[in-house]
């Protein structure tokens, strides 16, 4: 009886021990036991022997990588909700297969939005560095350390998708009026559960709401979005939360808004060259006009186990001889 060989499995960062585990009893895989994002020259060599690549978010899967890729790569299995690092259209070209790991991270990244939503407004990052940093606090004060209300106001999610969903039922219980824009509007039993208020032109959303919510995917249609035209339409009140894809927004033309006092402020996840970050948000987070974050909101160890099991359920799919559950195809098709 003959045993069929094992497909080589290239993953290019550490995952957790669970997953990596799960792997190497199914495939021949290759860790990266150290987590150092791999170079250019590694990430051709990683195309030209294995059978699949198993990316992150943060490598860059563009064309001219793939036209270094060996015969034997048919699958490139992303570790990762979106597909913007991978060109699609150049791997279908090349017969190969794109997956992903869709619907796992809805819940985590709206827990994120949330906890941006209440932090900017509140002062919770602000309030939370006084103590920690032995600043003088006298006690209670009727006047000191006031913040704003979310209860009652206006929240205008871009992108009513499975996370913008998620957010927008969060939002709901908090208070919050929920607006929505997006290409289509969704069903009208999840208007009708939210309350929604569906918007079909963006400006005018945007220059009724207090506080915005970016949730929709980067794609070349969403590339500055909410460019510096549109940001200047909403009020010196509102707020800008961002846990979607950074070159959604136009951080330059946020920033300037922010620092002439025509926005309120902004919390963000997410940046526009990450991981390099604009040293005018770091100036405007330490006299907290912004809280930043690294890039953590779908960082909770359940979903990451989720988006590997995704992973290895594609893989062995498709070595099974049958269309794997999550394939991505390019837009044009």
């Amino acid at each position: 009886m003959t045993v069929r060989k094992k497909p080589l499995v290239v993953i290019t960062r550490k995952l957790p021990d669970q997953v990596e585990t799960r792997m190497r009893e199914l495939f021949d895989a290759r860790l990266n036991v150290d987590d150092k994002p791999m170079t250019q020259p590694e990430l051709v060599a990683a195309v030209k022997e294995a059978d699949v690549l198993v990316p992150t978010i943060t490598d860059r899967i563009d064309a001219a990588l793939l036209a270094q890729a060996g015969e034997r790569l048919k699958l490139i299995a992303n570790f990762g909700n979106g597909v913007d690092n991978i060109d699609v259209a150049a791997a279908g070209k090349r017969g190969i297969t794109v997956t992903n790991t869709p619907n796992v991270l809805n819940e985590d990244t709206a827990d994120m939005t949330m906890a941006l939503m209440l932090a900017v407004p509140r002062r919770l990052t602000e309030g939370a560095a006084l103590l920690r940093d032995g600043g003088k606090w006298a006690g209670w004060s009727p006047t000191w350390m006031l913040g704003r209300r979310i209860w009652g106001k206006r929240l205008g999610i871009v992108g009513m998708g499975r996370v913008g969903t998620a957010v927008a039922r969060r939002a709901k219980a908090f208070g919050l009026s929920i607006h929505y824009h997006n290409r289509k509007r969704v069903a009208p039993a999840i208007e009708d559960e939210l309350e929604a208020t569906y918007w079909d032109s963006l400006d005018q959303m945007l220059a009724r709401m207090d506080i915005i919510s970016v949730n929709c995917p980067s794609t070349p249609a969403t590339f500055h979005l909410l460019s510096a035209r549109r940001l200047e339409l909403m009020q010196p009140r509102a707020y800008v939360v961002n846990t979607a894809r950074g070159d959604v927004v136009d951080e330059d033309a946020l920033i300037r808004l922010i620092e002439q006092g025509k926005l309120a402020g902004a919390g963000l996840d997410v940046f526009e060259h990450e991981p390099s970050i604009n040293p005018k948000l770091l100036k405007l987070a330490k006299t907290n006009k912004i809280v930043i974050l690294p890039h953590m909101g779908s960082a909770t160890i359940e979903g990451r186990i989720d988006m590997g099991e995704k992973v290895i359920i594609n893989i062995r799919t498709f070595f099974d001889g049958h269309r794997p559950p999550d394939r991505v195809l390019p837009r044009s098709a």
